[in-house]
């Protein structure tokens, strides 16, 4: 009680500390940056990802002034509560974009029918090779020697693998990677089903460094958790929850297991967060900048961090390649921000901006320009320098 206090007075006062121009305010504040002839265009920003929820880099922080895992998670989701989160994940695997389903082969390893709900034990015979090929309503199971396919089996619907002696090693166009719990051809597609504790070792150490202190790779852990069970209560598709990219969380499999990011799972074991009794939507960033975003819960606050230290970032380009991007305006004549969310320095995050030139105007969002132009967030400034023309001298 006593840390989850101190938090609170950091908290407070940071929010005395840093300047803040109320979001009424800093919402009609008109700023023109005006571009004439060839420019240089200077973007100084702060923060890196969306900014909602958890900042990585302010666990780190946090967790580096001695706040636990528990008291990092709820200073980063207010109004949540804790509860149990267990069952199983259904994840696609994005590198297999064949059709079929190819595993090593080693001893172990067996085939169930989801059908008929049948398993068998696949023989030796010599293989090098095993799939699951769909074939109209049916399922091929094969094997290879090294030349050609040979058909095994094949049943109605689809079909798994699962092997009784650890993990499998797929075969994709991008190589072999191991994978525990089965893997399952599904609509076609590569369906990773494994327990949600199994999944979380190949989440947590591609989203933050495993040898980072183990209560912010812990609070980590427990907002990976929550956030999949969140999409596993709306799946992304019939048959699977989420895939393995950042557009959902990072998931690498056995190949990026780390026993210090291992542990972190342990100590939060099962542990969740829910609101109005159904899994939150702890969404998460790298770095909030110092002031985190609303987000569209809730529990997804914008407030002062003091434990994010990430450092301001700058992004250099030019009028002419602004123009690239957005033709229709012309020559580029000013770049006008109208509209920010009023929090942190600059006034904020831009929501609405417009880029000016002789032929039109471009009306984008803040997110729009970082999306084209690979800002790290929508949280940045201007400035804006006429290029030196070279001049040539006379004799």
């Amino acid at each position: 009680m006593l840390r989850t206090r101190a938090l609170l007075v950091a908290l407070m006062t940071a929010t005395l500390l840093l300047p803040v121009l109320p979001a009424e305010a800093a919402n009609r504040r008109v700023e023109v940056y005006p571009t004439t002839g060839d420019s240089v265009v200077t973007l100084t920003g702060r923060g890196y990802g969306h900014g909602h929820g958890l900042s990585q880099y302010g666990a780190q922080g946090a967790a580096s002034q001695g706040y636990t895992w528990q008291q990092i998670v709820e200073f980063y989701y207010p109004g949540t509560t804790w509860g149990a989160i267990t069952g199983r994940m259904r994840v696609l695997i994005s590198a297999d974009t064949t059709s079929d389903v190819q595993v090593v082969a080693q001893r172990g390893i067996k085939v169930k029918s989801l059908e008929r709900r049948r398993t068998w034990r696949l023989p030796s015979k010599g293989a090098r090779k095993w799939r699951l090929l769909p074939s109209g309503s049916r399922t091929k199971v094969q094997f290879t020697k090294g030349w050609g396919w040979r058909t095994w089996k094949q049943f109605r619907g689809e079909g798994e693998l699962s092997s009784t002696r650890g993990p499998l090693s797929l075969v994709t166009p991008a190589g072999t990677s191991d994978y525990r719990g089965k893997l399952r051809s599904d609509e076609r597609d590569t369906v990773n089903v494994l327990p949600m504790e199994s999944y979380l070792r190949g989440v947590v150490p591609e989203e933050v460094p495993p040898l980072w202190e183990p209560h912010a790779v812990a609070a980590q852990s427990v907002a990976a958790r929550t956030y999949a069970a969140a999409e596993r209560s709306n799946p992304t598709a019939a048959h699977y929850d989420l895939c393995d990219t950042s557009h959902c969380q990072v998931y690498g499999g056995v190949g990026v297991e780390h026993e210090a990011a291992t542990a972190a799972i342990r100590m939060t074991e099962g542990q969740g967060l829910y609101y109005d009794g159904v899994p939150a939507f702890t969404q998460f960033s790298a770095s909030n900048g110092g002031w985190s975003s609303a987000g569209s819960t809730p529990y997804l606050v914008a407030q002062t961090d003091p434990f994010d230290g990430y450092a301001e970032w700058t992004f250099t380009t030019n009028d002419a390649s602004l123009e690239q991007h957005w033709p229709a305006i012309g020559d580029l004549t000013s770049i006008e921000v109208t509209s920010r969310d009023g929090n942190g320095a600059w006034g904020g995050r831009v929501l609405a901006m417009s880029l000016v030139g002789t032929t039109g105007r471009a009306d984008i969002s803040g997110d729009d320009l970082r999306t084209v132009l690979g800002l790290k967030s929508e949280w940045f400034t201007f400035t804006v320098t006429p290029k030196l023309q070279g001049r040539r001298l006379d004799p």
